[in-house]
C-alpha cells in the first residue's frame, strides 16, 4: 500500500492541491503494481513563516521582493 506524504508552503487553492493529489495518484498508479484505491496521499501544508531556506523564511523572502 503506496503512502506518498507532500509537503508544501501554504498559499495554494483547494484546486490546486485536489490536481496535485489527482497527478501524484496517477504517476503512482503508472509506476508502482497497485490497485488504485490502495494508494494513500497526505498533503501537509507548512506556514511560509515557518519554512526557510538559509536562514530566511519564505515570509521574509516575499517580503524582501515587494
Amino acid at each position: 500500500m503506496p503512502l506518498i506524504e507532500v509537503t508544501i508552503a501554504e498559499g495554494r487553492s483547494s484546486e490546486q492541491i485536489r490536481a496535485m493529489i489527482h497527478e501524484v495518484h496517477a504517476a503512482v498508479l503508472r509506476t508502482v503494481d497497485t490497485r488504485p484505491e490502495h494508494i494513500r496521499v497526505i498533503v501537509r501544508e507548512v506556514p511560509q513563516s515557518h519554512w526557510a531556506t538559509g536562514d530566511v523564511t519564505i515570509a521574509e523572502m516575499k517580503e524582501l521582493q515587494s
